[in-house]
């Protein structure tokens, strides 16, 4: 195989979400009418990382007691419990399922959708929230799904610089701080609450851009199956405080445990470099992964 020259895409994309991050506060404001009230009852939709997205912040939105979130891919749904909202979130605004979904219910409850291409069915199938300054060429979605988060956590009532500041020092150090996981055979990514979306997120990262083993569980779960892959040349990763015990039950398995006090949307900046490594290693171009394409769209 012939190895992929630097200055892909997708490193350029993972480049600008410092900042992006930072820019989402005025988009939150600006489309504040558009996103959750704090009360209603909300569904978030998406598929792949726009799902993972959206269980991040259904789980944040419930913790800060803003009213009932559930997050479901368009064909999973159950928007017969009651839902005030719906959101939709869709890079290319595209996706076959999303637009069947934003279809079936316009005009019976307020739907808003988060996308990142213009001239989208999307847009004229929903209220709108366009981020096309965080549009993609790469397959691999990165800066507009973290984008979308971050949008989300300001709407929230997070403040993010801080959050923003953790991924400028992640993005400029070495990729030797990487650690094993840049050779490992395996990588078993768990979460908590909201970083459970995140693992899941990075899990899929991985697999896409570089086709390797990955694998993503609720940090509690991890020991009641999961454990049984763990072993030397393999590694554990952990989005936000382990729980009690976790890092002593990996060290036993011998495979190498990785935990940080980043918040886990810089962390997962660290799986993103990770990505850009793993690929290049593999002699894999990064932009366009094996079967995949920008947006599933299903004949009718």
């Amino acid at each position: 195989m012939t190895a992929i020259a630097p200055g892909t895409y997708l490193e350029a994309e993972i480049a600008t979400q410092p900042q992006d991050w930072l820019a989402a506060r005025v988009t939150a404001e600006r489309h504040r009418a558009l996103l959750p009230a704090a009360g209603e009852r909300v569904a978030v939709v998406g598929c792949g990382t726009s799902l993972y997205m959206a269980q991040a912040f259904a789980a944040l939105r419930e913790d800060a007691g803003l009213g009932v979130t559930d997050a479901w891919t368009p064909t999973e749904h159950h928007l017969e419990r009651g839902y005030d909202r719906v959101v939709a979130i869709t890079r290319s605004g595209t996706t076959t399922e999303v637009l069947d979904l934003l279809d079936q219910v316009r005009g019976r409850m307020r739907t808003t959708v988060i996308t990142s291409t213009t001239g989208s069915p999307a847009l004229d199938l929903a209220d709108p929230i366009l981020t096309a300054e965080v549009d993609e060429s790469s397959v691999v979605q990165t800066r507009f799904a973290t984008t979308t988060l971050a949008m989300l956590r300001w709407h929230l009532g997070e403040d993010l610089t801080p959050v923003a500041a953790q991924a400028e020092r992640v993005l400029a150090t070495d990729e030797s701080t990487l650690g094993q996981a840049v050779h490992a055979d395996q990588i078993t990514f768990l979460g908590r609450r909201w970083t459970n979306g995140i693992a899941h997120e990075a899990a899929l990262k991985l697999r896409e851009s570089s086709q390797s083993w990955t694998e993503s569980y609720p940090m509690m779960e991890w020991r009641h199956g999961p454990v049984s892959i763990a072993a030397p040349g393999r590694v554990v990763w952990a989005f936000g405080e382990p729980v009690e015990g976790l890092a002593d039950d990996v060290a036993r398995t011998g495979a190498e445990f990785v935990s940080s006090d980043l918040d886990a949307m810089a962390d997962l900046l660290r799986v993103h470099r990770l990505c850009l490594v793993r690929a290049r290693a593999a002699g894999l171009d990064a932009d366009s992964p094996r079967n995949l394409t920008r947006s599933i769209i299903l004949s009718a």
